[in-house]
């Protein structure tokens, strides 16, 4: 059963003056450094049709775009503030953390995203990087000179991701490579991936041993279709891996042991998403306000009716829910604690809530919310891919269930 961890202090909900500080800083730095970048561009990042190629890679003038605002963030000190002193990073709590991504999402400039590091930056496990693994690939990403890509999942296999096909043998001092992997967010843009393959077969080593991770620089394999979802146009693609020979050296943290490795950090990743997804719950909650109190229909301003102001209400109560669970999942992590059935409770309620209250804010805003020129749909978009990523609704649910005794 899922347990809490021990403490003799309070709780507290309140902000701390570094983090209040912090997040002061980043409006300055989005207002400042984000938003000309943003606005150079204008309705390139914001129309669909313009910042992508006719196969839905984006443009090099959006990825030049997007790769300065990185590099301007880890100049400042945010890009990777959540990672370890010793490797470059602020090392600040998890609370911090989680409290920073959530303030980047309420922000409407386009771009602003790329303040913090996303599925294209440093990770907990690229900070076990050793000898020439430390210069060649976590200081440059730490930098934001380079960007990686986390390769897991495969065409046959989502979430059962040791069940992968993707395999590495050894021959001699070399390790040979083949596979396929696929939905793999930033792999058409990656420096490098972060590559999960079978190196000892599950009969021998048990379903979750025998998976090791290697470092493949992207002249090392081929990118194939983009993965075009909706929402997330030009990030994914499929990955191939044929016969590639990588030196021992390419090993990221031990053999056989990655799929541990990476389960560790699970609950970070979960933490981002969350608070992703409240963020931009809020925003949207705060302009679906805006437009209610101004908005006339039949004599009255849209927000006496109840049709509207309920789901305003309703929207408000599940954020304020979703940041409260953020809130204690990020305190667990800061306690040493694994937070596993926490993380899935929050990733699950979290994205479900910004689900239900973007596509509200769409019919609160009615055909002006189906509009190319308004970001609802965007949001809506993202809210329903965020449902699948990072482990999808049904596997949070059945490990919220194990995690609390029910057997599964």
């Amino acid at each position: 059963m899922a347990q809490s961890a021990k403490t003799g202090s309070g709780v507290s909900f309140g902000t701390d003056e570094e983090t209040e500080l912090i997040l002061q800083s980043l409006d300055e730095f989005v207002e400042q450094e984000v938003k000309p970048i943003a606005d150079d561009l204008g309705e390139t990042l914001t129309n669909p049709r313009l910042g992508h190629e006719p196969d839905g890679r984006l443009t090099d003038e959006v990825l030049e775009a997007k790769a300065k605002v990185r590099r301007k963030s880890a100049e400042a000190g945010f890009y990777a503030m959540n990672m370890p002193e010793e490797v470059g990073g602020e090392d600040v709590s998890a609370v911090t953390w989680y409290r920073a991504n959530k303030h980047i999402a309420t922000k409407s400039v386009p771009l602003a995203s790329d303040v913090l590091a996303g599925p294209g930056g440093p990770k907990p496990l690229l900070a076990q990087a050793e000898g020439s693994q430390i210069e060649r690939y976590l200081e440059p990403t730490m930098r934001a000179e380079k960007t990686t890509a986390f390769g897991q999942t495969e065409p046959g296999v989502g979430s059962d991701s040791p069940n992968m096909e993707t395999r590495a043998e050894k021959d001699g001092d070399e390790w040979v490579l083949n596979g396929q992997k696929q939905w793999i967010t930033n792999a058409p843009y990656a420096d490098f991936i972060q590559v999960f393959a079978r190196t000892t077969p599950q009969e021998e080593a048990g379903r979750y041993d025998g998976i090791t991770c290697f470092i493949v620089e992207e002249d090392e394999y081929e990118i194939g279709s983009l993965n075009n979802a909706v929402g997330a146009t030009g990030i994914q693609a499929e990955v191939h891996f044929d016969d590639v020979r990588l030196p021992a050296d390419r090993v990221l943290g031990s053999v056989d042991n990655a799929f541990y490795d990476a389960m560790s950090f699970l609950g970070l990743g979960r933490i981002e998403i969350g608070a992703t997804a409240v963020g931009h719950a809020e925003w949207l909650l705060d302009t679906a306000t805006e437009y209610a109190n101004e908005r006339e229909a039949f004599g009255e301003h849209i927000g006496r009716y109840q049709a509207v102001s309920h789901k305003i209400a309703r929207g408000r109560a599940n954020a304020m829910a979703a940041d409260t669970v953020g809130l204690k999942c990020a305190w667990l992590l800061d306690q040493g604690e694994t937070a596993i059935a926490e993380s899935s409770i929050l990733k699950w309620f979290a994205t479900n809530a910004f689900w239900e209250i973007a596509d509200d804010v769409v019919q609160i805003h009615g055909a002006n919310g189906l509009s190319e020129e308004n970001p609802f749909m965007d949001r809506l978009h993202r809210a329903r891919i965020q449902r699948i990523v990072e482990g999808t609704d049904e596997i949070q649910l059945n490990t919220i269930a194990k995690q609390y005794g029910v057997e599964t």
